[in-house]
């Protein structure tokens, strides 16, 4: 993606959003099928017996994941369904075909499998097969996963970890071109920790905490996830506010969980709680809790409980935190530590011009599906210059 982008030299790219989608795109297949390609291959080429690709089918599928939830799956091929519907029964059989296909592959690997690194498509299918060989035996066990139950996991886990991840990474970019003086902050510690190719996580992620604070101030602000949907239990619950009367919630009650609110608020991120800042994540070590989360020299601030929860919060916490994590801060790393990024002016702008354009990209965002994305993420191309 890197050297594809710093071919483009002064011009820019303008596919970041794009770009960030294919790359988180990888990172899934590979942890979920094993499967690994070059940046221009894999999916984004059409496979043999396929009349779309892995990236289009399943992005078709995650965009319209309301649709589903109103028509069901094999009414949308109905010659009488509006085109786009046909198209999109078109995307769902695809997607069924790639998975049918990579769950074969997986189920024939057999012995080699034991030598290969695990990923989740094996997982789940060697927790299926050890079930039916329990059951073959005579015995009776029911914590199998039917091949249904294994393409539901993995398109829970392509919804949960696609889009959210690639977003978040294209949205940081647009900012820290937008803001140099927070991309020079976090560029002097990823020259400090060096190049991270062939280092393992325990020596390289703790030290990256700077990478860390641009991912949770982005998600603050920007987060996939503008609310979440929760409800109270058959019991009726109290909620208990300081400073203020109680409210009782009565059983069942649907609640929506105002994200962006809680990450905004004043009383918990101060007077410059709208603006983008990273580095009010991290203070001096000498400024430590031990209750918090500790790096060699800094320290992140813990937020009040329930204040900040792009992952939501609690026993439904998003499981895939970590991995985002660990995934957003590597592309970051590895982006920052050869090359600055910077908005491609136009004749007779200034940079300051060009940095708000960035910015009024950015702010110019809206729910699409079921996600925060940038409305005209095409507008403002981005110049990657290598740096010594």
């Amino acid at each position: 993606m890197l050297s594809s982008w710093s071919q483009l030299g002064r011009n820019g790219t303008t596919e970041t959003v794009a770009d960030t989608a294919t790359l988180a795109l990888h990172v899934l297949t590979c942890a979920g099928f094993g499967a690994t390609y070059s940046f221009n291959q894999g999916v984004r080429t059409v496979a043999p017996g396929h009349e779309m690709t892995y990236r289009d089918s399943l992005a078709a599928c995650l965009s319209n994941i309301i649709t589903f939830a109103i028509i069901p799956k094999q009414y949308l091929s109905f010659s009488f369904m509006p085109r786009r519907l046909q198209k999109l029964g078109q995307a769902v059989r695809e997607f069924q075909k790639y998975m049918d296909e990579m769950l074969a592959t997986e189920r024939n690997a057999g012995a080699e499998r034991q030598s290969k690194p695990a990923n989740l498509m094996s997982a789940l299918v060697r927790a299926s097969d050890e079930d039916a060989h329990a059951r073959n035996a005579g015995h009776d066990s029911k914590l199998g996963l039917s091949d249904d139950e294994i393409f539901g996991n993995i398109f829970a886990y392509n919804l949960a970890g696609h889009e959210t991840t690639a977003n978040t990474v294209a949205y940081a970019l647009v900012l820290l071109a937008a803001y140099p003086q927070h991309q020079e902050w976090v560029r002097e510690e990823v020259k400090q920790v060096g190049d991270i190719t062939d280092k393992t996580y325990e020596s390289t992620f703790p030290r990256l905490q700077r990478c860390l604070a641009v991912m949770y101030e982005t998600l603050r602000l920007y987060g996939s996830i503008v609310f979440i949907p929760r409800a109270a239990s058959h019991e009726a619950q109290t909620l208990v506010r300081k400073g203020g009367r109680d409210f009782v919630l009565p059983p069942s009650t649907a609640v929506n969980i105002n994200v962006q609110a809680l990450h905004t608020d004043p009383k918990t991120w101060g007077d410059d709680s709208l603006s983008w800042r990273p580095d009010r994540w991290l203070v001096r070590s000498s400024n430590k809790d031990p209750f918090q989360e500790q790096s060699p020299d800094q320290t992140f601030i813990s937020p009040p409980q329930g204040s900040f929860i792009p992952w939501a919060d609690g026993p439904r916490v998003c499981p895939g935190q970590k991995f985002a994590q660990v995934e957003f801060v590597a592309v970051i790393a590895t982006l920052l530590s050869r090359y600055r990024v910077k908005p491609v002016l136009q004749k007779g702008q200034s940079e300051g011009k060009g940095r708000q354009a960035l910015l009024d990209m950015v702010n110019d965002s809206a729910i699409s599906a079921i996600t925060l994305q940038m409305q005209q993420s095409k507008k403002v191309a981005l110049h990657w210059e290598v740096v010594s």
